[in-house]
């Protein structure tokens, strides 16, 4: 018989380790990571299995669906933002392609399962469009369904990922002769920008906020390369990682909607600038605004409306601005690297 399973693509990311991490705690579930790098030795004693490979290896793929029963997918596999505009053809490979495999095979999964999968995808702010700096004031906080014109690779696989899954979910196959009732359950969150004190950002245009504190934290100085004015919503990998588990858990009826906002807290990069700076006074920090990475920072909102979370699965922080900073962040980066 087939293994029932947790499959997490992505699993040496940010979001892969806190996730695998609590999952892997819990004990009473079979973990399958997939990832192109070799995997965390942390991590290890959490996973059932650990496949290295390449989400767009479809043979692959087929052959882990032959060993296993996956229950429910979290698809963390992407290239992000900055990394995304240096080579976009292989952000779209990866982060379009790559995702159409996943729920090709959570589709199938359904099927002879007679069940859905579930298909927990995040996707990011970076699906918003505005119109540049002058409009963040204006737009206010942003609902799932405005402002969704995105001017970056990454944005622009995100939210077409986001309507390929509500494809799959409700439409796939609609005309042909073989289209079954039994379709993946889809679900998907818009992350902010997230910190953790485990990993190091890479790759992400609003990192500016945590490479300064990971900077910091090391001794090293750091040039932040937005405006000291530059709004942008956040959330503390712990919260990230809850809101993945309690979207997943939630009954599906109480669903109005498929693609969800969550966020925290929202400061400007000088009030990150002055947390980091209390924690580490001797920290060598400057601003020094990349133009490029600004123009893309300023077309994402200042703030996101999460109430239809909220209303809808009961979502809610447990960390505001302080106790991330307070309780999270500092105590956890400064252990860190006077552990190192």
């Amino acid at each position: 018989m087939r293994k029932d399973v947790v499959l997490i693509t992505g699993a040496n990311g940010e979001i892969g380790h806190g996730l695998i991490a609590h999952l892997g705690e819990r004990k009473n579930l079979s973990i399958v990571a997939m990832d192109v790098q070799p995997l965390d030795k942390t991590l290890e004693p959490y996973c059932e299995r650990f496949i290295q490979g390449d989400i767009l290896d479809t043979m692959l793929l087929g052959r882990l669906v032959a060993e296993f029963e996956i229950r429910t997918i979290f698809h963390l596999a992407s290239i992000l933002s900055t990394k995304a505009e240096y080579n976009p053809e292989t952000a779209h490979r990866v982060n379009v392609e790559g995702t159409l495999n996943l729920l090709r095979l959570a589709v199938e999964q359904s099927q002879w399962q007679g069940r859905p999968v579930q298909f927990i995808y995040p996707s990011s702010i970076a699906a918003y469009g505005l119109a540049g700096a002058a409009d963040k004031d204006k737009c206010g906080k942003v609902t799932e369904d405005e402002c969704c014109n995105p001017i970056t690779m990454y944005g622009c696989n995100k939210l077409y990922c986001e309507h390929l899954g509500q494809y799959y979910m409700l439409h796939y196959k609609q005309l042909a002769a073989d289209h079954s009732s039994v379709h993946v359950d889809f679900r998907c969150l818009r992350f902010p920008g997230l910190i953790s004190s485990v990993t190091i950002p890479t790759g992400g245009t609003s990192d500016y906020g945590p490479e300064m504190l990971h900077h910091a934290a090391q001794g090293i100085p750091y040039a932040c390369f937005v405006r000291p004015d530059t709004r942008l919503p956040f959330m503390v990998m712990p919260d990230a990682i809850k809101s993945l588990l309690d979207l997943a858990s939630a009954p599906r009826e109480n669903l109005k909607q498929h693609v969800y906002n969550v966020t925290s807290f929202s400061p400007t990069a000088m009030e990150f600038y002055n947390r980091v700076k209390k924690a580490f006074p001797d920290s060598i920090i400057t601003f020094e605004p990349d133009n490029a990475r600004q123009s893309i920072v300023d077309t994402w909102p200042a703030d996101i409306d999460d109430s239809a979370a909220t209303r809808d699965w009961g979502w809610k922080p447990d960390y505001d601005e302080d106790r991330a900073f307070d309780e999270y962040l500092v105590p956890s980066i400064k252990a860190r690297y006077q552990s190192a």
